[in-house]
């Protein structure tokens, strides 16, 4: 919501700015979308590493409490 009132005062204080980056923003979504992907699988595998070197502790803590 805050982005639309900041783009319709842009649109009240230099239209045609307005319209550039009304036009701009999906081809700039486009070209950070492979970005976004590229770190949501960055992600997941840190996680991932983070489980397989935590394991041994959650293993030994879990016969611990037992």
């Amino acid at each position: 919501m805050l982005t639309f009132l900041l783009w319709i005062l842009l649109c009240l204080i230099c239209w045609p700015l307005a319209l550039l980056a009304l036009v701009l923003y999906p081809i700039i979504w486009l070209f950070l979308l492979p970005f976004r992907l590229l770190g949501i699988a960055v992600e997941g595998v840190l996680e991932l590493v983070k489980a397989i070197i935590m394991l041994p502790a959650r293993v030994l803590g879990g016969a611990r409490r037992a």
